[in-house]
């Protein structure tokens, strides 16, 4: 059972990652993007052992981290950045 251990910690690290690199888009409860990686992560890793029967962990924590990847952009708010420059016109 280390792998659901190693599924958290990588959802726990794409989650904090996502808030130390780009915290202007997360601008709800900090625990949100934590705790959608988080969650991504393991169901993803916990699915994919399944499905490959537990073979090639590797793989197992590779899956788990591109789901921890995509799904912590749901709450992301790119909508409420302030616009930067001015449009020009002809």
């Amino acid at each position: 059972m280390w792998e659901t251990t190693a599924f958290a910690l990588i959802g726990l690290a794409v989650g904090f990652g996502a808030l130390v690199v780009r915290p202007e888009l997360f601008p709800g409860p900090r625990a949100l993007p934590v705790g959608t990686a988080l969650v991504a992560a393991l169901l993803a890793g916990r699915i994919s052992g399944y499905v490959m029967d537990g073979q090639l962990p590797p793989v197992q924590l590779l899956l788990s981290a591109v789901a921890a990847v995509l799904l912590v952009s749901l709450p992301a708010r790119p909508d409420l950045l302030p616009r930067g420059g001015r449009h020009r016109h002809g």
